[in-house]
């Protein structure tokens, strides 16, 4: 009776499989053993005997084959002893990249926009700015803009040091399986007009707790933003770096490297009536250089904050957000 063979299935959630795969194909020897195995099993003293290498070589990579799933490599008695006798166990190799992307077919996301100027908080000192599309909000560079009755209008916001704090609601996450959170926005450092090697260690929090700290290598200019309108002068603040800021079960990434062990768990996301998102420059930073952080009509991209979840769409409730399959 014909046995079907198995298809070997890689992703990017099963890295050190891929890395167990790529070793089995990477020498010659080792395919020729797989394409003698494709019309018949052999022992491993046939194996040493077809190719001429010695018996422990063969051995060793038959098991380089066997822990790949590759081939099977069962004890049967024989004249001499038992003998191993190999077979090979798959059919074909599948690896979908983009799997560990979208984790399953189920798995939906939404985005939940938030405008810089809904900050819930701020502390800044004196070297701070807010503007809207059309002009400055309140006195210039002073921190009276921020707490102006139309700060929600706010499309650029600057600060030496301090925080805003924004808050995003949570009740959809309470209801629906979430896999990931992640946060968005574009940001760079703020000197005086611009300067664009002028470092700044940019910290986030979540619930309060501090979850990465982003190296902003300037406060860029040299060249319009895409986005800003006529009257802002050339000589200022005009783009930044859009950087986004991920939560999982495994922990907290700034663009895919890992910067803190709080899980969704631990900074209780689902706890409360909503999530605390906060972004600043500490007064005591190492590179305290400021911060820019920009709206969806200013810099280089459409967006203020943007919180991602993803979410297993086989639950009932959906939550009122903007959705992408």
């Amino acid at each position: 009776m014909k046995i079907k063979k198995k298809r070997i299935e890689l992703d990017f959630d099963n890295k050190e499989k891929i890395v167990l795969v790529g070793k089995a194909l990477s020498s010659d020897i080792r395919l020729d053993i797989l394409n003698l195995l494709i019309n018949k099993s052999v022992n491993i003293s046939e194996i040493a005997g077809t190719f001429q290498i010695p018996l422990s070589s063969a051995a060793l990579h038959v098991k380089v084959l066997e822990e790949a799933g590759m081939i099977t490599a069962t004890e049967q008695p024989g004249v001499r002893g038992a003998q191993k006798v190999c077979g090979i166990a798959f059919e074909d190799i599948y690896f979908n990249a983009f799997r560990h992307k979208m984790d399953r077919d189920n798995i939906k996301v939404y985005h939940f926009p938030m405008g810089i100027g809904n900050y819930y908080n701020c502390r800044v000192n004196e070297r701070c700015g807010i503007i809207s599309e059309h002009s400055y909000l309140g006195v210039e560079d002073s921190p009276y803009g921020f707490y102006s009755e139309n700060r929600q209008e706010a499309q650029l916001i600057w600060l030496a040091s301090g925080y805003l704090e924004y808050r995003f609601p949570n009740y959809m996450l309470k209801k629906n399986k979430v896999k990931e959170l992640s946060f968005s926005f574009e940001v760079c450092s703020e000197a005086p007009g611009y300067q664009n090697d002028w470092p700044s260690d940019i910290t986030v929090w979540v619930n309060e707790r501090e979850v990465a700290t982003i190296y902003s290598k300037g406060d860029f200019g040299g060249r319009r933003g895409h986005l800003n309108p006529d009257w802002w002068s050339d000589t200022m603040t005009q783009y930044g770096v859009l950087k986004n800021i991920t939560v999982n079960d495994q922990g907290c990434f700034q663009d895919l490297l890992k910067t803190s062990d709080e899980t969704m768990n631990t900074l209780g996301i689902c706890d409360g009536y909503y999530i605390s998102f906060q972004i600043g420059v500490k007064s005591d930073a190492k590179n305290l250089g400021g911060m820019n952080l920009f709206g969806e009509k200013f810099g280089d991209f459409a967006q203020g904050i943007i919180m991602s979840v993803q979410m297993d769409s086989s639950e009932e409730d959906e939550p009122e957000a903007e959705e992408e399959f």
